[in-house]
């Protein structure tokens, strides 16, 4: 998965993502870092959580628990970093209100198998891309040092996720198929962050 920045100021691009996240987004992640990171930790462990979801979904199906188990592992490793810098900062879990994004994207899942399957790997794999991008930018404009590498170590497992689940689906599913649900999908997930949320969070 590509980054593009040209300077410092320049939006960061990710291919399948169909916009980039604004400044206002940026501005608001800086002015709250504790919120950005509890926030973070939550986003760690539903990631896991989704994960470990698709293996019991879908128990039987080969090659899936293979793959999947140690992207589990991998995210609750992240939140478990993540939690450690809030303890050594004084700060804790705190209950967050999520933002609609999870939820208005998990709404675009059909319901029809093997459907489900497709749009299930894609909403995740467009979540751990758009967390690659806004990490992205954190690892770039975050005033704090100790965070700036934080999420400058954890962008590139967001990026190595999405590509996870895209080839889960690509090996399940044609091609074309794949693109043409990836881009409406795109197309939702970019209308959904087109306007700010009023409280700070990864995905506001």
């Amino acid at each position: 998965m590509e980054v593009v920045s040209e300077n410092p100021k320049a939006p960061i691009k990710i291919k399948w993502l169909n916009s980039s996240s604004s400044v206002s987004w940026l501005e608001q992640a800086i002015s709250h870092p504790f919120e950005i990171l509890i926030d973070h930790a939550n986003c760690e462990r539903k990631a896991a959580g989704v994960a470990i979801q698709m293996m019991f979904r879908y128990l039987c199906e080969p090659g899936l628990a293979e793959v999947l188990s140690p992207l589990a592992r991998e995210e609750l490793e992240h939140f478990e970093r993540v939690l450690k810098i809030l303890e050594s900062r004084g700060r804790y879990l705190e209950p967050l209100q999520a933002p609609p994004y999870g939820s208005l994207l998990a709404k675009s899942i059909r319901k029809e198998e093997p459907l489900r399957m497709l749009d299930s790997f894609l909403v995740a794999g467009l979540i751990e891309a758009r967390s690659h991008e806004r990490m992205a930018l954190l690892s770039l404009h975050s005033p704090d040092e100790e965070l700036r590498d934080l999420y400058a170590d954890l962008l590139h497992s967001e990026g190595r996720h999405f590509s996870i689940y895209l080839t889960l689906a690509e090996e399940r599913f044609d091609k074309p198929v794949i693109l043409m649900r990836l881009k409406q999908l795109a197309e939702v997930e970019a209308k959904i962050l087109s306007k700010l949320h009023p409280e700070p969070r990864m995905h506001s």
